[in-house]
């Protein structure tokens, strides 16, 4: 018996098939976000790795953005991005029982069970990609809260003399500080994708480096104040971002010396994510299985 896990993103939908401690195979097609039939194609997912099983399944997760609702039954909350989503219940469209949870979620449940942080009972994720998302592992278990929105920790403020909103409200947040949806409002233009920053700032560019090292300033500054809240045992980075590697960490590492509170000289250990694309994925389908 396999456990399936279907990824929603805004552009492609991922899914896995797991066995008992492996990943056995994996299927990717384009999410077509606006129209109106974009769950069939989650459908079509399904029935590909279904048949790739031999039909022998054992549970189902879906991954998507949002706040999951209490019983991980279907997205309760979710504005703007893939209408239809929000209270679609997904087990009565595929036709048998599958569990649903917030990617960033997904993401940190993978990494946990079977990734950078395997075994490591307290432990935080941030993705850091177009937006910045979060986790957070509590005892082994996986804190959802009140309201099912624990972990939203892009959602933090770092900057009080903002006066940008996120999508929550906050102002001067660490996705605004982070997230590439900002980046050419930060950059006055001059940069669109973090991979183009980066490229400027390795080269020389006095104004990439600027953008560059502020933006990763205020993360270290996020991590130092959630590491204070929270004291994880282990930090977790995924996200495009973390593809800078050396340029991401090495800086980031700097601030941290300045900013984090190392009691006894300790200070958290930060990894970069082992999964890449099919976090999401790997994470839904552990989780329904853990649920199952």
């Amino acid at each position: 018996m396999m456990d399936i896990g279907i990824d929603i993103g805004g552009t492609h939908i991922k899914g896995v098939l797991l066995g008992k401690d492996t990943v056995v195979d994996r299927v990717h097609q384009a999410t077509r976000d606006g129209e109106d039939n974009w769950q069939e194609t989650v459908a079509e997912v399904y029935r590909k790795l279904s048949d790739l099983a031999g039909g022998q399944i054992n549970s189902v997760g879906i991954s998507a953005p949002g706040i999951a609702d209490k019983a991980n039954r279907a997205i309760a909350y979710m504005p703007v991005r893939l209408q239809g989503l929000e209270r679609f219940i997904w087990s009565d469209f595929l036709g048998r029982d599958t569990y649903v949870l917030n990617d960033a979620h997904a993401a940190l449940w993978a990494e946990s069970q079977w990734g950078a942080g395997k075994g490591i009972l307290n432990q935080m994720m941030l993705t850091l990609g177009t937006g910045v998302g979060g986790g957070l592992l509590v005892e082994g278990r996986l804190l959802q809260g009140f309201l099912q929105r624990a972990g939203h920790l892009g959602h933090i403020s770092v900057d009080a003399s903002s006066e940008i909103p996120s999508i929550t409200g906050i102002t001067g947040s660490l996705e605004e500080a982070v997230g590439e949806t900002s980046l050419s409002r930060r950059s006055r233009g001059r940069f669109e994708t973090t991979y183009e920053l980066v490229q400027a700032h390795l080269a020389g560019d006095t104004w990439a480096t600027y953008i560059w090292l502020d933006s990763i300033k205020k993360l270290a500054l996020g991590i130092s104040s959630l590491c204070n809240a929270l004291s994880p045992e282990l930090v977790v980075l995924a996200g495009g971002i973390t593809k800078a590697g050396d340029t991401l960490m090495n800086a980031l590492q700097a601030f941290m010396e300045l900013y984090e509170w190392r009691p006894g000289g300790q200070a958290t250990p930060i990894r970069i994510a082992h999964f890449k694309d099919y976090a999401g994925a790997i994470g839904a389908a552990l989780f329904a299985r853990s649920r199952f």
